[in-house]
């Protein structure tokens, strides 16, 4: 935790000893900065106060301005110094020399350096003195534990050390004569016992104290008292069980390769002087995923690196029965299986937890804590020793664990196709998978490749060895997760143990899941989720966190939020199952306004020269995402195409027929430059329907228009003029002169897409004449480029020339980038069939620019295509091989199957020549 300038942590040094007490401003002024305080100093006891407090936040530690002073708020046994004092306190307390010692030894752990090192006042002098002599009484009570546990010979030289520099220390001296003695130094004992008097008598006038005398009696007689009692002996030297706690490992265990190699590596590669370090594997993942049966894998393949014995315990953090096992009882079956009796477990966690960690010191053993839910439930089971290995399971990423303690953490997702292929056949027989391949396929993907839902799925088909697999995909698909559920045996069912994930969240967390179970998409951002939940962004950021806190969702880049398909299954199941129909309803209708209305600002400033389209207003709570340019704006139609395409299947679902209707209008100029044909073709068929339930009749000509123009650009021709025709009656039949301009220019490019260039022409002409009475430059620039374009086509290259020119200075004066590289590839297309190569290479070049930055990749292929046949005919090769993969690239993404087939013989026709 960074805290900055060295006296800013010599404030919180001493809010720290002096934690839950208020100190006032004088009494911190005086102990920071002693005699010589700056200048203004009140105000840098503010400043650094106010730092301090931003600092301990993301740890919950607290510092508010109580009377005259500051006081700390912290747990006492977060604060070294408090928990040194607690810890002594208890191992005074006990009657048990071994959980004493036990006790003692982690309390003088918890010393690093010089206390309040740096800070030079009078208290901090003081402080430092009177932590000194606490720690010579720990060191000294240490000592005397250790006596008793029959340790004289190997503590014979630190005693040596500590009766020379301390020689009047009673206490000391007679621990010394008691390790010689016992060593077999009767003599050293009794010469020792004589300096002693000597020194004080001359120094101090005294004789020794009477318990000192006594001790020096007892050497002389040899005393049996002396000796290490018999219980303790035995106890030293019996041998201590080795406990092999591991539950059997699971037989059709399948994959995971990457992660059983993150955790061997992890042990491999552990530096060996981490101190009080533990090696620590954070497994993580949602109900269901595989977790334990990878911790247990890992754990018997890895068994022998452990002689000293494996220890495991269910800390039921997600259960049915919805209790957490408590630190407490974990530590005390520990014990139990280390050998300890249970009359000697002190009943204080911190000493059940301070002689768990003595008696596994140094050896070599693996800690599995499974199914955990927080740190605090972890922290007491860990190891205080870097010989220890722990591996831990949870649904949560257990955060703290990984700051406080250096976890490692693993993230477990579903399987591959492969691996869900090879557990399939482990447990089905080879067989049987090999003779349905199909529906083994359908199984996979209907689980979607999820660990629990595999295994459920096979059990099924395990005890019906007579029925095809055909049939339980088959059920599958029909009943999804009802067929997933088993009531009689909760940790066998899917819904079930998704459910135990809920448990610890709140009920706005809650709702967050299941509302996200319903929204459009398979995936979802903050600025969606705000509109869905009607929560500011800040706490549903919060829930968010939680969720994935929790493995119920997934963060992927760019600020995505994902769910497994079971996963949303189970939350759409909760919302229609806790949440009311208005309630559901509402946050529907407001997510789909959030879509809608972002998607009408993209594309006015992807298309600011055509006609505007008027939305009612969003729902309350709704906060379309801030779009602040051309590129912005597909840049979020590019990351949403997928989602607003479900959204607009929602707002049919729904009967909402204006949004399916605006959607389709607001999306036909993007799908249009990225070739997604097939998607406008539904969006239109979609807004047709809505259209019948529309009041306005431009409506019903805008779909049957653009629904021929989709029609056509699929070579759907019959179709294509069948709607276009019916467009233009339409538009007719209202007098509407704007619609009949537009339906005869979408008319020419549908007969030109059907070979017909000479009725194109005619229907261009008139859109044109058309668009001549009417006050629209830019759409009359277009009929005209359109006219220019078919005269081309039909080799009339002076009037195609001069068209064409003509549109491109109109678009050039209205800044219509669109317009602009199509009147410049057209004039492109006009040289190369006159001959004038370079000219034309000069016109793709500038057309190509201009789509790029519209983001037109639809007409980018056609200009790449073009340009390339323009260096072929320069004999220009590698220029022309170089464009054609470009073009056949764009071809493929786009699903222009012909297109790409032509480019793709004209590459190998290069390669031949």
């Amino acid at each position: 935790m960074p805290i900055g300038h060295a006296r800013q942590r010599s404030v919180l040094a001493v809010l720290l000893l002096e934690a839950n007490r208020v100190v006032s401003v004088d009494g911190l002024l005086d102990r920071v900065w002693g005699e010589r305080p700056p200048s203004q100093a009140r105000s840098v006891l503010r400043t650094y106060v106010s730092r301090l407090r931003r600092a301990l936040v993301p740890i919950g530690v607290t510092i508010t301005r109580r009377d005259s002073g500051y006081v700390l708020a912290a747990e006492p046994g977060t604060v070294d110094v408090h928990r040194f004092h607690r810890l002594l306190a208890l191992a005074r307390e006990t009657g048990d020399p071994r959980q004493a010692l036990a006790l003692v030894e982690n309390a003088m752990a918890l010393w690093r350096g010089e206390p309040l090192a740096g800070l030079q006042t009078s208290w901090a002098h003081a402080v430092r003195e009177r932590l000194r002599h606490e720690r010579f009484a720990a060191e000294t009570d240490q000592i005397d534990w250790r006596l008793q546990h029959g340790l004289h010979s190997e503590l014979l030289p630190e005693l040596t050390v500590r009766a020379a520099v301390h020689p009047l220390d009673e206490r000391v001296a007679g621990q010394f004569m008691l390790a010689l003695y016992r060593s077999g130094r009767q003599a050293d004992a009794l010469e020792h016992y004589q300096r002693v008097r000597t020194r004080l008598v001359d120094d101090l006038g005294t004789d020794p104290g009477p318990r000192l005398q006594r001790l020096h009696e007892q050497i002389l007689q040899a005393d049996p008292e002396l000796t290490v009692p018999a219980d303790t002996e035995t106890e030293s030297v019996a041998p201590s069980p080795v406990p092999r706690q591991l539950p059997m490992a699971p037989r059709s265990f399948t994959g995971r390769t990457d992660e059983l190699a993150a955790l061997t590596a992890a042990l491999d590669t552990a530096p060996a002087d981490q101190g009080a370090a533990v090696l620590v594997s954070a497994i993580g993942g949602a109900g269901g995923i595989g977790k334990t049966w990878l911790a247990l894998h890992w754990a018997h393949h890895n068994a022998d690196r452990f002689p000293d014995g494996q220890l495991f315990v269910d800390l039921h953090g997600f259960s049915p029965t919805n209790r957490p096992v408590e630190p407490d009882d974990a530590v005390r079956g520990f014990l139990t299986a280390l050998g300890v009796a249970p009359d000697r477990i002190a009943d204080d966690l911190d000493a059940k937890a301070a002689l768990y960690r003595s008696l596994v010191a140094g050896k070599r053993m693996l800690v599995v804590l499974d199914n955990a839910a927080t740190t605090d439930q972890v922290a007491p089971l860990l190891p205080g020793t870097p010989t220890c290995t722990v591996l831990v399971t949870g649904r949560t990423r257990l955060a703290s664990l990984i700051d406080r303690y250096g976890a490692r953490h693993v993230q477990l997702d579903v399987l591959t196709a492969d691996e869900a292929r090879v557990l399939l056949t482990g447990r089905l027989g080879a067989e049987r998978v090999a003779a349905e391949p199909d529906a083994t396929d359908d199984l996979i993907d209907l689980c979607g490749r999820y660990p629990l839902a595999l295994s459920i799925v096979t059990r099924h088909a395990h005890t019906r060895p007579h029925v095809p697999l055909a049939e339980f995909a088959a059920e599958l698909r029909e009943l999804g997760l009802d067929m997933l559920d088993h009531h009689d045996d909760p940790a066998a069912s899917l819904p079930t143990v998704l459910s135990w994930s809920l448990h610890g969240l709140t009920a706005e967390q809650r709702t967050m899941f299941a509302l996200l179970g319903i929204t459009p998409g398979s995936d979802t951002t903050l600025p969606a989720v705000v509109s869905l939940t009607c929560l500011p962004p800040a706490r549903a950021h919060r829930a968010l966190s939680a969720l994935e806190e929790a493995s119920l969702i997934e963060r992927r880049p760019h600020g995505r939020y994902a769910m497994h398909d079971l996963v949303r299954d189970y939350a759409a199941t909760t919302a229609h199952t806790t949440l009311p129909d208005d309630v559901r309803e509402a946050a529907l209708v407001r997510v789909m306004d959030f879509y809608l209305h972002t998607a009408h600002t993209a594309d006015r400033l992807l298309n600011s020269h055509r006609p505007l389209v008027q939305l009612d207003p969003p729902a309350p709570g709704v906060h379309p995402h801030p779009l602040l340019d051309a590129a912005s704006a597909m840049a979020w139609l590019d990351a949403e195409h997928a989602t607003l395409l479900v959204t607009q299947r929602a707002a049919v679902a729904l009967g909402r027929h204006h949004v399916v209707w605006h959607l389709a209008w607001t999306l036909d100029a993007f799908y249009r430059r990225r070739g997604h044909r097939r998607d406008a073709l539904a969006a239109w068929r979609a807004a047709l329907d809505a259209a019948a339930h529309l009041p306005d009749p431009t409506t019903r000509i805008h779909a049957h228009r653009n629904l021929g123009h989709a029609c056509s650009r699929l070579g759907l021709h019959e179709d294509a003029t069948g709607h276009l025709d019916r467009a233009l009656a339409l538009a007719v039949r209202h007098r509407d002169a704007t619609e009949q301009a537009y339906t005869h220019r979408t008319l020419a490019a549908a007969w030109g897409e059907r070979g017909d260039d000479r009725r194109a022409l005619d229907h261009a002409r008139h859109a044109l004449d058309l668009h001549r009475t009417l006050d629209l430059p830019v759409r009359e620039a277009d009929a005209i480029n359109a006219v220019g374009w078919f005269a081309a086509r039909l080799g009339e290259f002076d009037t195609a020339r001069d068209h064409c020119r003509a549109a491109l200075t109109m678009h050039r004066h209205h800044h219509n980038l669109d317009g602009e590289a199509h009147s410049l590839g057209n004039l492109g297309y006009i040289a190369h069939n006159t001959g004038r190569y370079h000219q034309a290479l000069a016109y793709y070049r500038q057309s190509i620019d201009l789509l790029r930055r519209s983001g037109d990749t639809y007409y980018e292929a056609l200009a790449q295509d073009w340009t390339g046949q323009t260096h072929a005919a320069l004999g220009r090769h590698a220029q022309a091989r170089k464009v054609w993969r470009e073009a056949l690239k764009l071809y493929r993404q786009q699903g222009r199957d012909t297109d790409a087939e032509r480019m793709q013989r004209q590459l190998d026709a290069l390669e031949d020549s």
